[in-house]
């Protein structure tokens, strides 16, 4: 993870434009979480995908990411962190090539994967070169400009990924990485120091293999399960035993290694434990929320790309502005009340899309994401302050690796769930609205029904199935925002288990923003 040597003690050259390349990078990276989902249906139509095969677009570099960020503190330190950062950059902005020049959907999920391999070291090892060029007194401010940094991407992903798909093509959603990459390279090669190497560092990596394959066997299970009748299908069960196995000897492995992959003893730590379930559910619900919302503001409510861009862009708006906020209350307001607000805003905000039709206002879109954002906001800085708060210096670096691959495994998770959830429920609410259409329903003798939705014409029942279809589809975004408020407010009794520190903790910011 991010990790940085004591402050200098002197004034970094060129540290202006060393802070100005990683920043480059750093957004470079947060982008890519966003700034495709506006152009999901363009490319699904593109590569002739389905709608719950599409999503493998945004989890196939989710859990490629969640499974690099980990290591990247390894091989920092055993190739230097500077020949690493540049081959992550030429990486990504390759991938990100590739991924505009794809022409089938496992081309362009490969090649997202790839993406995500090569960007998850791109946070944190951008984040260690900040805190080493700024002193101890210096490195709020830093560490403020770095977390606006990452938070720009949900702000300007929608909006940007819109206007390039409405006015270019979707394939530049991805090839805009190649100037603001080229840019991040040059500067890093011209200005950054290369770090010293240590040969001894060590990898524990049967605990990395397991974990990953844990976390692969995972994914594909939940990508694939919906559409292949779950275990009904020899793949998935393969899938499934592939994957118990895995965590299996990942936890045996973890309880019985001297030196593992993961560290037990953090797990001893109520805060931290109790912190690991937070983000995760609050990867499931922010990240899954804006899947569903990019084909629900242009499928069912026909929005132009760049319109969904521009309504989904407050947002992150909403959580980079509660984020500012949020950073002057700590340690004046109980961390506690702060959680519990952000859940509540987060629980709202589902609770009122609950009852969203295709007829709902740009302004209740608007300002429901908004407070949306604004709960997330009120969640990521003070979370991160409490499960950090009684957890050791020195474990902290580990803490960090575990609790943001918690959120990116939460993240892949949630956004596989709500999709293959709408496919099997738009069937399901289809078969039984369509039980209603008989000859002895009395709503057929209405004479404007029977004119277009006469179920004894060709052209009547067609019409019919496509308006059944609709409804079935409304009511299967509803049980979804349904499911995201429920697990919202199922967490809020976990916050009475958290301790209160005793001190104001010395946070390790990387946890903050990787």
């Amino acid at each position: 993870m991010a990790s940085s040597t004591d402050a200098p003690t002197v004034i970094v050259a060129n540290r202006g434009a060393i802070t100005a390349c990683v920043i480059l990078a750093v957004i470079m990276q947060a982008l890519d979480t966003t700034i495709a989902n506006v152009a999901l249906p363009f490319i699904q139509g593109s590569v002739s995908a389905s709608a719950d095969q599409i999503n493998w677009v945004l989890t196939s570099y989710i859990v490629a990411a969640a499974i690099m960020t980990p290591p990247s503190g390894f091989l920092a330190a055993k190739f230097g962190r500077k020949r690493v950062l540049l081959t992550a950059i030429a990486g990504f902005v390759f991938a990100s090539v590739l991924c505009g020049l794809a022409q089938s959907l496992n081309q362009i999920v490969a090649f997202r994967l790839l993406q995500g391999l090569f960007g998850a070291a791109l946070v944190p090892l951008s984040q260690g070169i900040l805190l080493d060029i700024y002193t101890v007194e210096e490195r709020g401010s830093a560490m403020a400009l770095f977390g606006v940094s990452v938070m720009v991407g949900p702000v300007l992903g929608p909006v940007i990924g819109g206007w390039l798909t409405d006015n270019i093509s979707w394939r530049w959603v991805f090839y805009i990485n190649v100037p603001i990459g080229a840019l991040a390279f040059a500067g890093i090669v011209v200005f950054v120091n290369e770090t010293l190497r240590d040969a001894l560092a060590k990898l524990d990596w049967f605990g990395f293999g397991m974990m990953s394959l844990f976390i692969g066997a995972l994914q594909l299970f939940l990508d694939r399960g919906e559409q292949l009748d779950w275990f009904s299908s020899g793949e998935i069960l393969v899938e499934a035993i592939i994957c118990a196995a895995a965590f299996y000897l990942l936890v045996v492995h973890t309880l019985t290694s001297e030196k593992s992959f993961v560290n037990p003893r953090l797990f001893l730590d109520q805060n931290f434990a109790v912190s690991m379930i937070f983000i995760f559910v609050i990867g499931i619900t922010y990240l899954a929320s804006l899947a569903l919302m990019t084909p629900y503001l242009q499928t069912l409510m026909g929005y132009p790309v760049i319109t969904a861009g521009i309504v989904m862009g407050p947002r992150g708006l909403g959580t980079m502005l509660c984020m500012f906020l949020i950073g002057r209350l700590i340690g004046k307001v109980d961390t506690r009340i702060l959680l519990s607000a952000g859940l509540g805003l987060t629980a709202w905000a589902m609770y009122d899309m609950t009852a969203w039709t295709p007829d709902v206002s740009q302004w209740t879109i608007v300002s429901v994401g908004f407070v949306q954002g604004a709960g997330l906001g009120f969640l990521f800085v003070p979370l991160t302050t409490m499960a950090f708060s009684t957890l050791p210096p020195e474990m902290r670096g580990d803490g960090t690796g575990l609790y943001n691959l918690s959120r990116n495994i939460g993240s892949s998770v949630g956004i596989s769930l709500v999709t293959a959830l709408i496919t099997e429920n738009v069937q399901s609410n289809h078969e039984s609205i369509a039980a209603y259409v008989t000859p002895f329903n009395h709503a057929f003798n209405n004479p404007a029904v029977q004119q277009h939705l006469n179920p004894l014409t060709e052209a009547g029942r067609a019409a019919l199935d496509s308006t059944i279809t609709l409804q079935a589809t409304i009511i299967a975004y509803m049980d979804d925002f349904k499911l995201l408020m429920l697990l919202s407010l199922a967490v809020m009794p976990l916050v009475l288990l958290l301790k209160k520190p005793q001190a104001a903790p010395a946070l390790d910011h990387s946890a903050v923003v990787d």
